[in-house]
């Protein structure tokens, strides 16, 4: 199949993309390209290491277990999410990744943001599972949310802030098709206002501050971009088609089993949709 797959991400909205990725598992639809930003590179491993359910575990299962969000966290690890345990114990002991599966899956690519060029830094099929935990865990740190993470002395942020939607990106990397899951509403657009940042924020990163203002309207161009080849029949989007109840830190199981079933059947009505596309020229 000589499509490419793209994984918005969208924080706990991404168990959406847990229930479509699951679903292309049960059909053994198996992409030779991913690339993920953010919650979507997260949910997308499972996928990539061809770990059906694994996603859901982490997303429903274990945050019931073990509420890994809040502000306590802000005082402990500087980031409003327990990353300590999201990429530490939970895939180094609890679930780890099969690695062996992983490597073998085909091309997966995670997005971050470079803090000192502003620009999108995107981070090819890691080698190990260190340095796949650690390109994740930048590619999911929020701005204002997460302290930056360090990859290779390079301080990184949310892959969102520089390519939320790296559309371009895939098919730069020779995939003109692809599948393309979103985790808002369709005509979801970001409002284009963007408030100026105090001085003392990112003061030492002007780069960074600049693709903060910009994000959004780069963010909308992108989206409209994708709904274009949507038309054209280049490109199949799966995306949420009930109204969201489910946020960026949403912690309600009832909600998040509901999105992820969601995504789910919204993943099993497109697979008509996806082999047509494969079939194409």
């Amino acid at each position: 199949m000589n499509l490419g797959l793209l994984l918005e991400g969208g924080g706990m909205r991404g168990v959406f993309t847990a229930g479509a990725t699951d679903c292309f598992l049960d059909n053994r639809i198996f992409f030779p390209y991913v690339i993920g930003v953010s919650a979507g590179a997260s949910n997308g491993l499972s996928y990539a290491s061809r770990q059906r359910g694994r996603a859901r575990k982490c997303d429903i299962d274990i945050l019931s277990e073990r509420n890994y969000i809040g502000v306590k966290f802000l005082f402990s690890q500087g980031c409003i999410m327990d990353y300590d345990f999201l990429f530490g114990e939970l895939p180094k002991k609890i679930l780890p990744y099969d690695m062996g599966a992983y490597l073998k899956s085909g091309r997966f690519v995670l997005v971050a943001t470079n803090c000192l060029t502003g620009k999108a830094a995107y981070f090819d099929t890691p080698v190990g599972s260190d340095d796949l935990l650690l390109k994740c865990r930048a590619s999911c740190s929020l701005p204002f949310a997460c302290r930056m993470v360090y990859v290779g002395g390079v301080p990184m942020l949310d892959g969102g802030i520089a390519d939320a939607l790296p559309i371009r990106r895939a098919q730069s990397d020779g995939y003109e098709k692809c599948v393309v899951v979103l985790t808002r509403n369709k005509g979801y657009r970001k409002s284009e206002k963007f408030s100026r940042l105090p001085g003392f924020v990112y003061s030492k990163y002007p780069e960074l501050r600049k693709a903060l203002a910009t994000k959004n309207a780069r963010y909308n161009a992108s989206l409209s971009y994708i709904e274009e080849l949507e038309s054209a029949g280049r490109a199949v989007v799966i995306r949420p088609e009930s109204p969201l109840k489910v946020n960026r830190l949403e912690r309600s199981a009832e909600r998040l089993e509901a999105l992820y079933r969601e995504g789910y059947s919204c993943a099993e009505r497109a697979l008509g949709r996806i082999r047509g596309l494969a079939g194409s020229k």
